[in-house]
């Protein structure tokens, strides 16, 4: 699934995004919008994960949609 798509299902996916990866906030989640680099850095900084390995994961998360 490509960003513009990500972006425009964002608030049905949203609730996805949460579940799998519970340290987001609600205010990481209203900014992020379906940005899928916005979204790899919160990963990152919440996880403590690489930015290649934050990628990966919204990668393989967007691609299972």
């Amino acid at each position: 699934m490509d960003s513009d798509v990500l972006k425009g299902k964002w608030k049905q996916l949203s609730g996805k995004v949460k579940e799998r990866w519970g340290k987001l906030t609600d205010d990481d989640m209203d900014v992020a919008e379906g940005h899928s680099e916005y979204l790899a850095g919160k990963l990152q900084e919440r996880y403590g994960w690489t930015k290649e390995k934050a990628q990966e994961e919204v990668k393989n998360f967007s691609s299972k949609l």
